[in-house]
């Protein structure tokens, strides 16, 4: 069992081996809502979040714990219960820039496995999104703009937004959220064009 730990930090992720470890569905779902979880979960809460078996989300939270991703936390007091928690809830991906091919192909297939969650979930809002209360739906937004930057510039629109969000970042690890609170996905990509 591991003590109160500190401050979440940023973990930069350029092994292939941990990048292919994380490229699953079920251990993408798992990562997020532990690191969405002050205190963590048990393998039966990821299990329903994952829709897999107590048994099977066991077997990844085993292999994430392999790679450093997740650690077990301090029990909530029922001995027989485990409780994992992230390592880290601020992950970032580089593979490097002079990257070989086997880490940029663990690096692509990583986003990949992102990129197709996100656009389950802007599927998902769409296909629902009439049945939405009308604050939700009318405060949803799909925006795709192209913009004309220097390196630096872009290098400031990410640090002004990664300041926009830091606040409400922190509040996701709150066991009192504000009432009506509900989780939200920011997809956010800057990516300089050909």
């Amino acid at each position: 069992m591991t003590e109160a730990r500190p401050e979440p930090r940023r973990m930069t992720i350029s092994d292939p081996q941990v990048m292919r470890a994380l490229a699953h569905p079920a251990r993408i779902a798992i990562m997020e809502y532990l690191s969405s979880r002050e205190g963590g979960g048990t393998a039966t809460e990821c299990a329903e979040i994952a829709g897999l078996s107590p048994s099977a989300t066991s077997y990844h939270l085993r292999a994430l714990a392999k790679f450093g991703l997740v650690e077990q936390a301090p029990s909530r007091g029922d001995a027989r219960e485990r409780v994992w928690r992230t390592f880290s809830s601020n992950l970032m991906v580089d593979a490097g820039r002079d990257a070989g091919p086997d880490a940029r192909a663990a690096e692509q297939a990583l986003v990949e496995a992102h990129a197709v969650r996100d656009m389950e979930r802007t599927r998902d809002w769409m296909r629902r999104a009439g049945d939405e209360p009308a604050e939700w739906y009318d405060v949803a937004r799909f925006s795709d703009t192209l913009l004309l930057l220097t390196a630096e510039e872009m290098a400031g629109v990410n640090e002004a937004v990664s300041a926009v969000l830091e606040p409400y970042r922190q509040r996701n690890r709150r066991t009192d959220p504000p009432s009506g609170a509900r989780a939200v996905s920011v997809q956010y990509h800057v990516v300089p064009l050909p």
